[in-house]
Parts: C-alpha cells; structure tokens; sequence
C-alpha cells in the first residue's frame, strides 16, 4: 500500500488494497445470510443454491462488500500510516471483483503539525471596574417601577401622567406578507409618556373611559420593534379605564418586598455587587476575545475544510434556534437564502477553529487537563436544567459522544483563562 499523497498541509489521499481472499471471505459470509433470508420461487426458504443467490443478488452483495471493507480497510490503512483524519474519506477509483481483491483510493483531511509561538508574551487589558452611586439609584428605580401599581381614576379625562387602558386592533396598511395584524386587549399606555408614540398620546389626551378613536401611527425606521420599523398601522382603539401609578417608597418595608433583606441599603448594595460583577464579566470576556485575535493573528496555519464546515453547520444552527425562540415560522426559514448565509458565516468560523486548536495547543504545552469532578458538575448542572436524572444525561452523552466536547470544551476554557492570568 502507497503512503498517503500530501495535497496540502490538511488533505492526503491513499491508496488503499483489500486482498483478495479477504473479498472471497466477506463474498461467502455475506451469501450464506442472503440465503437464511432470500424467498426465490421453487426452494424452501434458506435452502436456495449458494450459486443461485450469488447470480441473483450479484449487485446486492459486492455492494454490501463495499460498504464492509471500505470503511475497515481505510482505517487500517490510516493506522498503519499514523493519519488521523478528521473527515469522511471521499473514495474514488473503486474496483471489486472476486478473486482479484479490490482497491481504492481515499482522500480526507487531517489535522495539520500546529506549533504555537509567542502566547506567553500576550498582554490583555485588566481594567478596573467601578459603579457610580447614580447607576445604582437608576437600577434601583428600575425595580421600584416593577413594583408599580395602578389605581383607577373616576370622574375625569385622561391627561399628560395617566394612563390610558385600552384594547386596541391595528392593521397595516402597506400589503407585506411578514406584517400581520395586531389585537391586544387592556394594554395600558402612558398619555405623554417618553416611549409612547405621539400619535398615541395626541389621540388618547381628553378622552373618558368608553370612548374610542381611530387613527394612523408610522413607526421610524429606527423604532426598536424590527417588525414595525417603517410600516404604518391603522388602529382602533377603546378605552376601557383610566388608571394612575403609584411607586413605593424606598424604604424597609420595599426591601423585605423585592428580597430577603432587612433594609434598603443592603438592596443598594446588592444592586452595586451584581452590576460590578457583570461589568467585571464583560470587560474579561471583551479582554479573552482580543487575546484570541491576536493569538491567531500571530499563528497563522492552514485549517481542514471539514472543520470549517462543521463550525459553519454550529454557528447556523445556533442562529437558527435564536430566530425560532423570536417567533420565526419553520416555512419562513426554509425561504432563507442559506447559501448566502453559509457564506457570510465562514470568515467568523474559521477565526474559531484556529482559536480552538491553538487553546488545545497550549493546554498540551501547560499541561492542562479536566477532572472527572469538572465533568460531574457540568452533567449534574444539564440534568437540572432538563429535570433528568444525572446518570441518563451521562449516559446519553457518552452515547452521543458530547462528553468528550464537554471536556475539550473545559479544557480549552482553562487554557484561555490562563492566557488571561498571565497576560496582566
């Protein structure tokens, strides 16, 4: 057998030979289970000839010798030769016949010789993290406006401050197939209130419970509802009641409502923490990413082509998932363009694959690994999100092979945080 041909850094080709008595063996094996199976008229049923079913099932059987001894020999082949590859092999030249064996040739892409060079000399921004006390108060009247609650209001109009409840029918009036009709019922909008469109407030200003209006509304291009932005929409609306917010005080009896706290200083505090530890996240993460650019940046390499794809199919998927948790219909999806989308995918994708086989690199050289403990976590933290057992959500795993992506996963996460570390 010839030693692979070397196309380029991540692809060979090989060619690979099946002897010829291996072909005779798995012929005869394969005849034998035709005949326990085969109804040919004229023979009890696994009592036809051997010769018969060889004439009869011709295709049939070379095509299940094929299938047999391909993927057998070509992994005998790539072991002998010391390969790994990380593709399906494409098989070309095939040529079977009984008596003489059978030959092919195999291309597939491998994992090129990766030498990592100057991570220890990266540096990455460590910057401080500070939360001003008006950022705090801002975040606390958040909460306070959660807490919020509406009194009705009897023997007057609506005006600037109120809030009008309303049930309301809009209908678009360009012809777009993706814009449908809204209906909502008791929706409450602030008359002059900063994010309500002024067509609402003009319109709904003076009115009295039982009232209603019609009139136009067009959105800006910029309107943060990307399903209304630029369209105009005809509503209908009644007004059902009118109604007056009222927030709570900040005080003790405020903190024991949001919480388990005793006053509300311990809730300004616990706003400070959990607004500092999310910048302290963001700021490392932002940090990790520039680490990773210039890593790759500085190591440049060629990447298998199925890695590429595989990352492309992940990053597909995933977006594919997030349009469907917006509402996005199935018949909808199938009209993407995903050829352009697969395009526009690539560039990200390979920047990934370099980044994670560059962290595999340096877990090697720093002799980072996982322990089964890390694992543990990360199978008990899955089967309480899914509510399953611990040991059904391990054993699908192994089955699927996730467990070992968990654990590179986590290997390649603490090898980007030691990158980190050491580059303050």
């Amino acid at each position: 057998m010839s030693p692979a041909e070397a196309v380029s850094n991540t692809k060979r080709e090989i060619d690979v030979q099946v002897p010829a008595q291996e072909v005779s063996r798995e012929t005869e094996t394969l005849i034998q289970k035709y005949q326990k199976l085969a109804r040919i008229p004229g023979f009890r049923s696994g009592h036809a000839p051997a010769s018969i079913i060889r004439q009869r099932f011709k295709q049939e059987i070379q095509n299940d010798v094929v299938d047999a001894l391909v993927p057998k020999y070509f992994r005998k082949e790539t072991e002998r030769q010391g390969l790994i590859p990380v593709s399906q092999p494409r098989v070309t030249d095939l040529h079977v016949h009984e008596g003489e064996g059978m030959h092919f040739k195999a291309a597939f892409d491998v994992m090129p010789e990766i030498t990592v060079e100057g991570y220890k000399e990266l540096r990455a921004e460590h910057p401080e993290v500070f939360v001003t006390d008006p950022e705090v108060d801002d975040s606390l009247n958040a909460l306070r406006e959660q807490k919020a609650t509406f009194a009705p209001v009897e023997g007057r109009s609506i005006s600037d401050g109120d809030y009008a409840q309303v049930s309301l029918d809009g209908t678009p009036k360009e012809e777009d197939e993706n814009t449908k009709p809204v209906h909502m019922d008791d929706v409450l909008v602030e008359i002059g209130g900063k994010n309500t469109m002024p067509e609402f407030t003009e319109n709904l200003r003076g009115t009295s419970a039982g009232d209603e209006r019609s009139f136009d509304v067009h959105y800006p291009d910029d309107f943060s509802d990307e399903r209304l932005q630029g369209k105009t929409f005809a509503y209908k609306m009644k007004v059902n009641a009118i109604k007056q917010k009222s927030l709570p005080e900040l005080n003790d009896d405020f903190a024991k409502e949001v919480g388990e706290f005793t006053s509300i200083d311990e809730v300004r505090q616990k706003i400070r923490e959990g607004m500092e530890h999310e910048r302290r996240h963001n700021a490392e993460r932002e940090s990790k990413d520039k680490l990773l650019s210039e890593l790759v940046r500085r190591n440049e390499f060629e990447i298998p082509e199925a890695l590429v794809e595989r990352q492309i199919d992940v990053r597909l998927d995933r977006g594919l998932r997030a349009l469907a948790s917006q509402g996005m219909r199935s018949e909808d999806m199938k009209k993407l363009d995903f050829g352009r989308l697969r395009a526009g995918q690539r560039d990200q994708a390979v920047q990934e694959v370099k980044a994670s086989l560059l962290l595999e690199k340096i877990a090697d050289e720093e002799k980072i690994e996982v322990g089964d403990d890390e694992i543990d976590r990360e199978v008990e933290a899955l089967a309480k999100q899914t509510n399953q057992a611990p040991d059904d959500i391990r054993a699908r795993l192994t089955r699927d092979g996730a467990l070992d992506r968990i654990r590179n996963r986590i290997r390649n996460e603490k090898a980007l945080d030691f990158l980190y570390r050491q580059s303050a």
